[in-house]
């Protein structure tokens, strides 16, 4: 006789399996059996009475030390300077919700921060990459409250800790340094946005010493690019050379890239081109913004692309509550993605394709894979969109995540 799993689920649906049901036994962290009927018996048995059973939620973009802080804005001016017609003042945007900053605190970042991942590990938002800004303004205040979250959170979200210039490099003097002091005290991704500099060529200058502190230090990359309706913006193109001539393919994640819905034809294809022989993924937020990438094409091409929360009640978005299944269903109505075969690719985009973008390869409900899952009260993709509900289980490295996580 086997010997018994730790946790065993029964009665699971799932995707692209219509019609059968699958028993899940998990032994430690990894998933050990999927059977159409196991004998075998479990310390811990969770029943998903016909609901889908998938991998768990991952959101590659959320600015955290940020969560919650339209309070503390004036949310009418960096608001309508960012969801503008055509996005022709988002640098204004910027400047304005950089105020904030100069409270900076740990303490109540940290609040806030929890607050956050409660509601993250509610609603099975088990991986977040997680941005804190790094300026003369913010110091290190936003890294520290992060990485003290990250360490109360370890096991049932898991963070990577964005160092993140978000007020430029070259045109804010001292922030490469902070960024090198947030690595060292133990940011996990080297963060970067080129397009904020007032010249290409200092664009050019931002991405090469934010790459020079990643391969310094072999951490990847995250930079969110081009995020303005200005069809002559090209810091994409120079992330993706740079990571092909470092050759740090693989290991570069671009974010927003909203100009690229302005771009003519003929570069788009080049560039997509470019992205797909440097191995880099793209992030896009469209609910938080009226423009955004060329989702379609983009797949189209080979290259993947992942949806991100972006902001939670800040100065450019007033809602999120960490819901990937709620981002998704937003991301289908401005994407137009309706067909049975685009929900299944929103819904990678969620899981599986947000995951490897993170570097986060064995995120996968196969055998062997990482026993982290979500047991949804929905019996398949359409519906599990349609209603975007809380799992009614959430299962991390073969645990069952208390209820109680959620806010």
């Amino acid at each position: 006789m086997s010997e018994p799993f730790d946790l065993l689920i029964r009665g699971a649906r799932l995707r692209r399996r219509p019609g059968t049901l699958y028993d899940i036994g998990v032994r430690g962290e990894r998933v050990e059996a999927i059977e159409e009927s196991s004998e075998r018996s479990a310390a811990v048995v969770v029943d998903a009475a016909g609901g889908l059973v998938t991998e768990p939620f991952v959101n590659p973009h959320l600015h955290l030390d940020k969560v919650y802080t339209l309070q503390r804005l004036d949310e009418e001016s960096s608001l309508r300077a960012y969801h503008g017609e055509g996005m022709g003042s988002a640098m204004k945007a910027i400047e304005a919700a950089s105020r904030v900053k100069e409270s900076y605190s740990q303490d109540w970042i940290v609040e806030n921060a929890r607050r956050a991942l409660r509601a993250a590990a509610l609603h099975g938002n088990t991986h977040v990459r997680a941005f804190a800004d790094v300026d003369t303004k913010a110091r290190l205040e936003g890294v520290k409250a992060l990485l003290q979250v990250k360490e109360e959170f370890r096991g049932v979200v898991e963070l990577q800790v964005v160092a993140f210039p978000q007020d430029g490099v070259v045109r804010e003097p001292g922030a490469a340094d902070l960024v090198r002091e947030a690595v060292a005290l133990g940011a996990d991704v080297v963060g970067g946005i080129p397009w904020i500099e007032y010249t290409d060529a200092d664009a050019r200058e931002h991405v090469r010493r934010m790459f020079d502190i990643a391969l310094a230090n072999d951490r990847p990359v995250s930079m969110l690019v081009d995020d303005a309706g200005d069809p002559g913006l090209r810091t994409l193109e120079m992330m993706a050379v740079t990571a092909i001539e470092t050759g740090w393919q693989g290991r570069v994640l671009a974010h927003h890239a909203r100009a690229m819905a302005l771009y003519p034809e003929p570069y788009f294809q080049k560039l997509s081109a470019l992205l797909h022989q440097a191995g880099m993924p793209v992030v896009t937020d469209p609910h938080t913004g009226p423009l955004h990438a060329r989702v379609r094409e983009l797949l189209a091409a080979g290259v993947r692309v992942c949806l991100g929360q972006d902001d939670v009640s800040d100065a450019y978005y007033p809602f999120g509550r960490n819901n990937m299944l709620e981002v998704a269903f937003l991301a289908s109505h401005l994407l137009w993605m309706t067909t049975e075969d685009d929900m299944e690719r929103l819904y990678d985009m969620i899981t599986v394709d947000a995951a490897r973008a993170m570097g986060l390869d064995t995120l996968r409900l196969e055998v062997g894979g990482a026993a982290d899952m979500v047991v949804l009260e929905a019996p398949s993709v359409l519906e599990a969109l349609r209603e975007h509900r809380a799992p009614v289980r959430v299962i991390r490295k073969g645990r069952v995540v208390e209820r109680d996580m959620g806010a």
